[in-house]
């Protein structure tokens, strides 16, 4: 394999990986905690899209527990989102890991 033949490789990886990533942006997870007490959407670029609360949890007086389950629940959510694109990437990559793609 000549050195053309492998920078022609790379760049057509290159433009794979970027589309995507573009099509991640348009994916979506969901990551429940406290039995559906409250609710996260993520996108597959890690962006928070919604919060969903459930009333039955709003308790002024015992804040931290609401607290607790939003961070929670956001960390799953950030979990799947970073699953999902992992999986995405290793179509491309053919399994091989490559440091710094994600």
């Amino acid at each position: 394999m000549d050195m053309n033949e492998i920078m022609r490789q790379a760049q057509q990886m290159q433009q794979k990986m970027s589309q995507v990533q573009n099509e991640l942006a348009g994916r979506t997870v969901t990551a429940s905690v406290g039995g559906g007490m409250v609710s996260v959407t993520l996108n597959g670029k890690n962006e928070l899209l919604s919060v969903q609360i459930d009333r039955e949890v709003i308790n002024p007086e015992d804040r931290e527990m609401l607290q607790d389950l939003i961070v929670s629940a956001v960390n799953e959510g950030l979990k799947k989102a970073q699953d999902m694109a992992q999986a995405e990437m290793r179509k491309i990559t053919g399994g091989i890991n490559i440091p710094g793609i994600l």
